[in-house]
């Protein structure tokens, strides 16, 4: 079975989030279509509950199977959080051009497990304000380094885990001349 949401070569994989003719980013949009676009974060039942041109917030539902041998939240299940949850503070950062966004990926992660997460947990994440100036401010075809940080609480509001994530983002190159648009 296939993805259907796996995108064209040359495309952006961003496009579905912008609202053409919008004056303002519609961050409710985002949020809505986030959570139907990468079919593993719904398989597992993660959920974007905010985006905005500040930050994302993913959750982590509190269900037995996404638990380790010890009862705690797996951290796989943690750093799809903070992965999916990067992404959407990628998009809220860039929303005002995420449709000249051809792709973003995570070049490099770190992690740092601060103590045993337990029930809902919750990604909070943010991508440097530099860097997604610099996207912003990209020509079509060019690559932009940018760095995004997630932190991760449970449902007492303890931190639980820190990510880093180092991200690559293309713009979508200009048409060939004479290709018609």
């Amino acid at each position: 079975m296939s993805n259907p949401t796996v995108l064209a070569p040359g495309a952006s994989a961003f496009a579905a989030f912008a609202r053409p003719g919008a004056d303002l980013p519609d961050f409710e949009h985002i949020r809505r279509l986030a959570n139907q676009v990468v079919p593993f974060g719904s398989f597992v039942g993660v959920e974007v509950t905010e985006v905005d041109a500040e930050h994302a917030v993913v959750e982590i539902p509190d269900r037995p199977e996404l638990t380790n041998q010890m009862g705690t939240v797996h951290a796989g299940a943690q750093f799809l959080a903070a992965d999916i949850a990067g992404a959407c503070a990628f998009v809220g950062a860039t929303a005002v051009r995420i449709a000249d966004v051809a792709w973003l990926v995570v070049r490099d992660s770190w992690s740092s497990f601060r103590r045993p997460a337990t029930g809902i947990v919750r990604a909070v994440a943010t991508i440097e304000e530099r860097g997604a100036r610099r996207v912003l401010a990209a020509r079509p075809g060019e690559r932009v380094e940018l760095d995004g940080k997630a932190q991760l609480y449970d449902a007492s509001g303890a931190a639980v885990a820190t990510f880093r994530f180092a991200y690559v983002a293309e713009l979508v190159a200009a048409p060939a001349d004479g290709a018609r648009s």
